[in-house]
């Protein structure tokens, strides 16, 4: 029988594989590179910096849009992310091995050397930076420089791996698009995007304890003291249930910037999310197998509606609630 696939292989004794498929194979070599270093920068955890920063940015110019601007921004932002994102994987690539979760991840299996996945962390901050400065502002760009730097040095070299507060405290390198994205446009900071700030603070750690809920074993193999890993179903979805009324209550206090657009989404969004959580925590005080994936998984859509009803009052610009009064 004679074919190509034949003829070149090694064990045939056909010799070098032919042009056509040493081409094939340094494409498929190229692209699973370029693959491995976009994992590096983690592209769906960066699906926040987008629901948090554009309507943060539209609420700061009430009723405008500047496509330019908020196009640069988010550039600048995604940049600052996934140099964030990198430089973390640099850090955490010990862990990663360990978790199942994320023994598929670039440096985990051995896809990207570690010195290259720091340069090009540290390329990836540089670009942010330049991005920031040249076309916003040097109030934002510090506050990416900022937001890297508390991530990696705090969150992931020093909370990660010793409290079980790590992701209460270091959530806040999350909740900084608020900041940024307000900066970009008024070159300051207000009370708004802290409020903002709060929001995504105060709703990280019941969303993240929702996740390692379902992958506790994964953490506790890899030595980190996840909340779910060091306390019972019951007093981590009691500790998830406080934070989600804190998230809530948070949104509610934006009601005096927005119209009565924001307020009705907040509210019902908010009434929902409490029942989903507290649905969680009543399924474990009666002992149930409950599925807390689900409630990650709803902790996002949540946050998406909330901000996505933001942007759609900050567009529409009706008089604010604090100006009838």
């Amino acid at each position: 029988m004679s074919g190509h696939g034949f003829a070149s292989s090694p064990a045939s004794g056909g010799g070098d594989a032919p042009p056509v498929e040493r081409a094939t194979s340094v494409r498929g070599r190229i692209g699973a590179l370029v693959l491995a270093y976009l994992a590096l920068t983690k592209p769906r955890v960066i699906e926040l910096l987008l629901v948090a920063t554009i309507p943060v940015m539209l609420l700061a110019d009430r009723g405008h849009v500047d496509p330019a601007l908020m196009a640069w921004t988010l550039l600048g932002g995604w940049l600052g992310a996934a140099s964030a994102n990198t430089l973390n994987m640099v850090v955490d690539a010990d862990i990663d091995q360990k978790m199942k979760r994320t023994q598929r991840r670039p440096l985990a299996r051995h896809a990207v050397s570690t010195r290259n996945a720091l340069i090009f962390g540290l390329i990836l901050g540089a670009a942010s930076f330049g991005v920031l400065f040249a076309t916003t502002n040097l109030l934002s760009a510090l506050l990416v420089m900022a937001t890297i730097a508390f991530y990696v040095f705090v969150y992931t070299m020093i909370l990660k791996r010793r409290t079980w507060q790590n992701v209460v405290w270091g959530g806040a390198a999350g909740c900084m698009p608020t900041l940024v994205g307000w900066a970009a446009v008024t070159g300051t900071l207000s009370w708004e995007p802290l409020v903002l700030f709060a929001v995504i603070f105060f709703w990280t750690p019941p969303h993240t304890w929702a996740l390692a809920m379902r992958y506790k074993e994964d953490y506790r193999a890899a030595g980190v003291p996840m909340l779910p890993v060091i306390a019972t179903e019951v007093q981590v979805t009691r500790q998830m249930l406080y934070y989600t009324w804190a998230t809530v209550l948070s949104t509610l206090v934006l009601c005096l910037a927005t119209s009565w657009i924001y307020a009705v989404v907040s509210l019902i969004a908010g009434g929902w999310f409490i029942y989903v959580v507290h649905k969680l925590y009543r399924g474990t005080q009666r002992g149930e197998e409950v599925v807390p994936l689900k409630v990650f998984l709803q902790s996002n859509e949540y946050l998406a509606i909330v901000f996505c009803g933001l942007a759609v009052d900050s567009v529409i610009g009706l008089p604010t609630l604090s100006s009838l009064f």
